[in-house]
């Protein structure tokens, strides 16, 4: 376990996460506002397995983990913070459908938040959300600072940044 909150924690992915990581990246409503594109379960092995294959590799910037729930253990999404072509630390999460309007979101990004800042050492995280992804800039809205909103032309739609500063 990385870090833990009141009803959540985030760990490492593994195996045995591919039929709810693949039934997540396969629904379209959980991949609207990253791209829009849901993947096969063979792409999805894939990326699980090459995600996993960070948590090895020596420097890694690149942490992608399952965000699972504290009392059951059950598999509801993932969370990240990676390091983006500007080289900034970015934050970001996914969750399945049905586990959406717990307040999960807020939940998972206060722990990602802390964890950047408490055990990362980062001096700042950043966040990108489509503006129409309005569960997202709610959560963003209410943690981080708002810098600019901007056209992404690589997923045809615009976008807000946000910082927050330890």
């Amino acid at each position: 376990m990385l870090f833990k909150t009141e009803r959540l924690y985030a760990r490492e992915l593994k195996k045995s996460d591919l039929p709810l990581f693949h039934r997540m990246q396969n629904d379209h409503a959980v991949m609207r506002y990253v791209g829009g594109k849901t993947y096969t379960l063979e792409e999805n092995t894939k990326d699980l397995e090459r995600v996993m294959q960070f948590y090895k590799k020596a420097g890694n910037d690149f942490w992608v983990w399952a965000i699972a729930g504290v009392e059951d253990h059950r598999f509801i999404g993932t969370c990240a913070l990676v390091k983006n072509e500007q080289q900034e630390y970015e934050i970001g999460f996914r969750l399945l459908k049905e586990e959406w309007q717990k307040g999960f979101g807020k939940e998972i990004t206060n722990g990602l938040i802390r964890y950047g800042f408490e055990e990362m050492k980062l001096s700042k995280i950043v966040a990108y959300v489509n503006k129409n992804n309005v569960a997202s800039v709610k959560i963003l809205d209410s943690t981080f600072r708002f810098i600019k909103e901007f056209y992404n032309d690589e997923e045809d739609c615009i976008d807000r940044y946000y910082q927050i500063s330890n």
